[in-house]
């Protein structure tokens, strides 16, 4: 894969997991990296897990890119106005967007999003899944727009879970995930004139903190199995591979599994491994 050296990117929801994976990887491509989350050195974390986007900022720095942890609550209009104003004023442009973040799984132990839909509490569900999760993809693409359309150039991906048209297992899962992927086929048909992709990708079951910290009774059968799991580096070369193909407007508007982007583009995970699609059990 090229490198990405002299490229702008923002990854969002970087503390920690899949955003992380992705900002180190776009480091090592050489790619200027803002990372965003609410995690920062000093002060508490979130759930008290461990990361920080001031850590995967120095990650992306020691890879080769250079990184830039800007700490931001993108549920806060006022935080996220203020990131892209920012990212104006240094560069005047932007590249990538990687929407990340996600705050479905928070003080519930994943469990909220996977309580029955008719299950208390409605307001805080809502907010968690789609404040915090469609609309904070949806709410950072608007800005991100703008500063790609004038170079006609550019790469929005939003990470989701899916397998084409399977249930996720619960209506406040479901429905956030699958309307990510509706907007991503949206927004593709308005940025398509101006040169600018948009695809949504699905990674499979990865070793992220939140993963390893959850107690083996919290899974189903009291265990989990970890190697059937990928790392949070195995979508961030995916992501690598879809921003280095000059091809890629070819796949904008539609949702790829990380496995699928493993194999068409020949990389493997950080252990060697090739592992395939997940697929969600029926």
């Amino acid at each position: 894969m090229a490198d990405l050296r002299g490229q702008i990117a923002l990854v969002t929801g970087a503390s920690r997991g899949a955003g992380r994976g992705i900002a180190r990887v776009l480091g090592e491509a050489g790619a200027t990296v803002y990372v965003t989350g609410r995690s920062v050195r000093g002060a508490a974390t979130t759930e008290n897990l461990p990361g920080t986007v001031d850590e995967t900022a120095e990650e992306v720095t020691a890879r080769g890119g250079h990184g830039i942890a800007v700490r931001c609550d993108h549920t806060v209009d006022a935080d996220v106005e203020a990131l892209f104003a920012r990212i104006k004023k240094d560069h005047g442009r932007l590249d990538i967007l990687v929407n990340n973040v996600w705050g479905g799984y928070e003080e519930y132990h994943r469990k909220i999003p996977f309580l029955a839909f008719w299950k208390p509490p409605f307001a805080e569900r809502w907010q968690r899944v789609f404040g915090a999760g469609l609309r904070a993809h949806l709410h950072a693409s608007t800005l991100a727009a703008p500063l790609m359309i004038p170079q006609k150039r550019g790469l929005i991906v939003s990470t989701i879970a899916w397998d084409r048209d399977k249930f996720l297992g619960a209506v406040f899962y479901d429905l956030p995930k699958h309307a990510l992927v509706r907007m991503i086929y949206g927004m593709a048909h308005e940025l398509r004139k101006h040169n600018i992709a948009a695809i949504a990708l699905a990674p499979g079951f990865m070793r992220t903190e939140r993963v390893l910290a959850t107690p083996a009774s919290d899974w189903p059968g009291g265990e989990i199995d970890l190697s059937l799991t990928e790392s949070p580096e195995y979508i961030g070369r995916a992501v690598r591979a879809l921003a280095t193909d000059p091809k890629v407007l070819e796949k904008s508007g539609r949702a790829f599994l990380v496995g699928e982007i493993a194999q068409e583009y020949a990389f493997t995970d950080i252990d060697g491994r090739k592992i395939p699609p997940f697929t969600v059990p029926e």
